[in-house]
């Protein structure tokens, strides 16, 4: 390794630190909130906040093409030393989120008031409450468009800790509007109240990243001005990135609204309640693909094609390691955690946790596959194929649901399609960028199922799946972490990762005590 990628290797690895510091603390206070939440409005309020909220985000299918194209397209001039070209990519994408924005806006005001009023399975008592919640998430949705290109250029120049302190204002101000749910008086409809202040606070964050956007880097400077043919470039790489994004929405958002149609807002709010403890987990795995989606996008512009199919295996294996240690004690004492969280255990939460889990420890492996997709920019015939396969996500549990099946089965349809969409995404890569099957499934599939297999004897031979009292939940959760660490260290990390943990392990272990 040289001293150039020994640098990077660095640099992740402190953009990582900074992330998982802010995400420990987003994560203790998230739980809080969300069992704060949830007393307050009631489950019927949590889910009607829960399905319209999603109903809204359906409707970034559209931008989420886009978004991608504007992070990707960054992040390739800046690896490629294009200052020129980087200021053209900025003030292109930006008009083009306004204009988005504006078209989402009266989209969402035509369409999305009709599909809430006349289709979505709500109380009538509680209309008025869901129309006002659709109007404060239309416009925090508007603003969060025509802010990505800020946010974007953030990631790119991998000014990360930005993102550590305005994220931990972000959950403080959040922590406050949930704690003032308690004392507001009962004339305040609780609902609108929340969704009110919550958009102040997201407009509040949208300026201040804007603010330190434009005072750091030079091509944040607003230009009103469209370069066409990097338009018509971006506007078709974005083009066919659109069926990977939209079959992403409809699984995950789509999937909320199939699960009202037939179940109501009570599945809605256990669906959201198994989320909320997935984003906790998954949001670890996220900060570390947030520093290192960069630099492979980087090494790849810069032509360093070894370096980066290293850093893909690496993310994958790593990914799900990370994920993997904090979901184990989780996926054997479910009951437990639920009952000690939000103080009941409603119905249908159990499974749709532990399957919400499974599910994104599957989609780990294909996250750096998609980064490294996306760093090509020839993507059509990949979403074709890829993002075909994940549309079919909304219609198989539609039809599954429509015949009268358990509502956990649209997490069971997920699961299986990202694991077919992992062999295509393989396939697919080996023909764009020369991938390797053989070494991917031998260095991250194999190596991964070694890691898993020897984790859970041990906590499955102890019997911890029911932890009944706290000691035998801490103990089970020691295990579990025990296993998971000694099988990731000795089985999934090769001799040169195990000396560099050693090493930093032994000098973190020297500060402290110093």
């Amino acid at each position: 390794m040289d001293a150039a990628q020994t640098e990077n290797t660095k640099r992740i690895a402190k953009n990582t630190l900074i992330l998982y510091v802010r995400m420990l603390f987003s994560m203790v206070v998230s739980l809080y909130t969300s069992r704060v939440i949830l007393n307050t409005l009631g489950v019927e309020d949590f889910g009607i906040q829960n399905v319209v909220g999603g109903f809204v985000g359906m409707f970034s299918l559209i931008s989420g093409s886009l978004s991608a194209a504007i992070s990707r397209f960054l992040t390739f001039e800046l690896g490629a030393g294009n200052r020129q070209r980087l200021k053209q990519v900025f003030s292109t994408s930006l008009v083009v989120q306004v204009l988005l924005a504006v078209f989402i806006v009266l989209l969402l005001e035509t369409v999305g008031l009709w599909f809430l009023n006349h289709k979505m399975v709500i109380p009538p008592e509680r209309m008025f409450a869901a129309n006002c919640l659709l109007q404060f998430s239309i416009l925090s949705f508007a603003v969060g468009l025509i802010s990505l290109p800020y946010n974007a250029s953030i990631v790119s120049h991998e000014h990360l800790t930005v993102f550590a302190y305005i994220g931990i204002c972000e959950v403080m101000l959040k922590l406050m509007v949930v704690l003032s749910l308690k004392v507001i008086p009962d004339s305040i409809d609780k609902l609108i109240y929340f969704s009110l202040v919550m958009l102040g606070v997201s407009l509040a964050l949208q300026f201040f990243y804007w603010v330190y956007c434009t005072r750091h880097f030079e091509e944040c400077r607003f230009r009103l001005r469209l370069e066409r043919p990097l338009l018509k470039e971006m506007l078709g790489f974005a083009g066919w990135n659109f069926i990977g994004a939209s079959s992403a929405v409809l699984r995950d958002q789509g999937g909320n609204v199939v699960l009202n149609l037939f179940w109501g807002p009570t599945l809605n709010a256990a669906r959201g309640i198994a989320q909320q403890v997935n984003n906790a987990i998954s949001g670890f795995v996220g900060n570390f693909m947030v520093a290192l989606n960069p630099q492979i996008t980087k090494s790849y512009a810069a032509g360093d094609r070894d370096y980066t199919m290293s850093l893909v295996h690496r993310a994958a294996r790593f990914s799900f390691y990370v994920m993997f240690v904090i979901s184990l004690p989780i996926l054997f004492n479910t009951t437990f955690l639920i009952a000690l969280w939000l103080g009941q255990v409603p119905a249908h939460v159990v499974l749709f946790v532990r399957l919400v889990i499974v599910f994104s420890l599957c989609e780990t492996l294909s996250n750096p596959l998609v980064t490294v997709m996306l760093a090509t920019g020839k993507i059509r015939n990949y979403q074709i194929v890829v993002g075909g396969l994940q549309l079919l996500n909304l219609p198989i549990a539609y039809l599954l649901l429509r015949w009268g099946l358990f509502p956990e089965v649209i997490m069971v349809v997920a699961i299986s399609l990202s694991l077919v969409c992992l062999m295509a995404r393989l396939l697919m890569l080996r023909t764009m960028i020369g991938l390797s099957i053989r070494r991917y499934l031998r260095e991250v599939v194999l190596n991964i199922l070694l890691v898993v297999v020897m984790a859970v004897v041990l906590p499955l031979v102890m019997g911890g799946v029911a932890a009944s009292s706290w000691l035998r939940f801490l103990l089970s959760c020691a295990t579990c972490v025990a296993c998971a660490l000694t099988s990731v260290y000795y089985l999934g990390c090769n001799r040169q990762e195990r000396q560099f943990v050693s090493e930093k392990s032994r000098q973190f272990v020297k500060r402290f005590v110093s």
